[in-house]
């Protein structure tokens, strides 16, 4: 039976249940098969350099198919498109444990990321409604930052046992995604009947753009979202490289558990966020995000284990008090002007943006030989002042 939208407000409701199950067992995929590729380009003797370059092919995927994903998420039954984005996945994994070039199979496992985002955020709006959109948000960020928790360390200790086999389990992972995803209740498309050609969708993605980018509200969002995805994966890439430098460990399972730390503290502040702030009084979030980049610069400075586990902790903390309202801010006003998969398609192409211009200036650093920690503390410095002058822009408006 057809369920029209916003039937089920409940957070706990049977789609709400099914959408975090599969959004965990996806994000746990992604972030369990980062780190066994990485371990795989490590094995084979890939170029430091080249580690963000993998990020970047997956990334690149957002980006060049941004102007399409988000019709296809409001053109068909959003939990349909989810599953047909973790097979994606799943086929990406699989081909990487067969021996296909790693940096192949992690863009196929982009492109089906790329699919899955504006669906899996857009189908909130049809599930919850008003000020619940922003504990959905919460419930979404947290089943993901869980993932995330336990994604990266399974992939860190596996690839320290055997690396195919932790590639192995990844692709089961998107596997269990796949199944969680026939739960899903099929709700009606959002708006079915929209032209397929070239053309018409590319100007209705770039229509939405203008119409996002000209709203005030929508703006501050992107801008925001798209700033704090881009230092987060740089982060982590950050971390990989710095583990060794500052605290002499060569381990895969070390940087998996610093990530980890800041995935723990990312669920604690998406609590508090559903808690303390609403549609609102979004602009509470900003401070915190001012605190994550002086965080990140003490964190730089550090060489012992246990006050770098408490600092990536504060840094989830803080990072996930930030995002979870400009989220869910973007997807209430998107739905209202643009539709929700075109909102999230358009976020997704700010935030790839921004993660492919970090990353990439990330490499390039470590390319010409700049010292790790250098690198860690003027990438905090340079975040702090990003938010800073985005809260003062956006206050003066």
């Amino acid at each position: 039976m057809r369920e029209s939208a916003h039937t089920n407000v409940s957070l706990w409701s049977k789609g709400m249940v099914a959408v975090t199950a599969a959004q965990f067992l996806s994000a746990f995929g992604d972030n369990a098969l980062l780190f066994a590729t990485l371990a795989l380009l490590k094995a084979e003797f890939y170029p430091d350099w080249s580690q963000p370059i993998l990020q970047m092919v997956f990334v690149g995927a957002y980006i060049l198919f941004a102007p399409f994903v988000g019709q296809v998420a409001d053109s068909f039954s959003k939990g349909r498109v989810m599953m047909f984005a973790n097979g994606l996945k799943l086929l990406g994994a699989a081909s990487i444990c067969f021996g296909v070039n790693p940096f192949v199979g992690y863009l196929l496992v982009g492109i089906g990321a790329a699919a899955y985002s504006p669906a899996k955020y857009g189908i909130l709006g049809e599930l919850t409604t008003g000020d619940k959109l922003v504990k959905a948000n919460g419930l979404m960020e947290s089943s993901t930052i869980a993932a995330i928790l336990l994604g990266s360390v399974a992939g860190g200790k596996l690839a320290d046992w055997h690396v195919l086999a932790a590639l192995a389990f990844c692709a089961l992972a998107y596997g269990g995604a796949v199944i969680a995803n026939l739960f899903i209740p099929k709700l009606p498309a959002a708006r079915p009947g929209q032209s397929w050609r070239f053309t018409p969708m590319t100007a209705s993605f770039f229509s939405a753009c203008r119409v996002l980018w000209r709203n005030g509200e929508t703006r501050f969002s992107l801008m925001g979202t798209s700033l704090f995805w881009g230092a987060g994966v740089t982060l982590r890439f950050l971390l990989v490289l710095w583990v060794p430098v500052a605290l002499g460990l060569t381990d895969n399972a070390t940087p998996t558990y610093l990530n980890a730390m800041v995935a723990v503290g990312i669920v604690i502040g998406a609590g508090a966020a559903a808690k303390l702030v609403t549609l609102e009084s979004v602009a509470r979030c900003m401070p915190a995000g001012i605190l994550i980049g002086v965080v990140v610069t003490f964190f730089s400075l550090q060489h012992a284990l246990l006050p770098s586990y408490a600092l990536l902790i504060l840094v989830g903390i803080l990072g996930g008090f930030f995002v979870v309202p400009l989220n869910a801010l973007l997807q209430e006003r998107g739905k209202q002007t643009v539709g929700a998969g075109n909102a999230i398609a358009v976020q997704n192409l700010g935030e790839n943006t921004a993660m492919l211009l970090m990353l990439g200036l990330f490499s390039l650093a470590i390319k010409v030989g700049l010292p790790v920690v250098g690198t860690g503390i003027g990438f905090g410095v340079l975040f702090a002042l990003a938010i800073a002058g985005l809260w003062i822009w956006q206050r003066r408006r």
